[in-house]
């Protein structure tokens, strides 16, 4: 099963479908980095995608890190 969630950005509205499960954990994610109810500007979305880049290399270098020391 799927969900649509939406979000306006720079005055047009944008949908995606996504599977239900991770629409749960989507939307909680995009409360933190989006207005929801109303427009966000192309700048909001750079940070966000910028932030959550970060995020992932860090989770990367961790999960990494982690690898190595059990190779050791």
């Amino acid at each position: 099963m799927s969900k649509k969630i939406g979000l306006y950005i720079g005055g047009r509205r944008f949908d995606v479908d996504v599977d239900d499960e991770f629409a749960k954990f989507l939307e909680i994610q995009m409360e933190k980095d989006f207005n929801i109810e109303g427009n966000n500007e192309l700048k909001s979305v750079m940070q966000a995608y910028v932030r959550k880049n970060y995020e992932l290399y860090q989770l990367n270098r961790e999960t990494k890190s982690i690898l190595d020391k059990f190779e050791d």
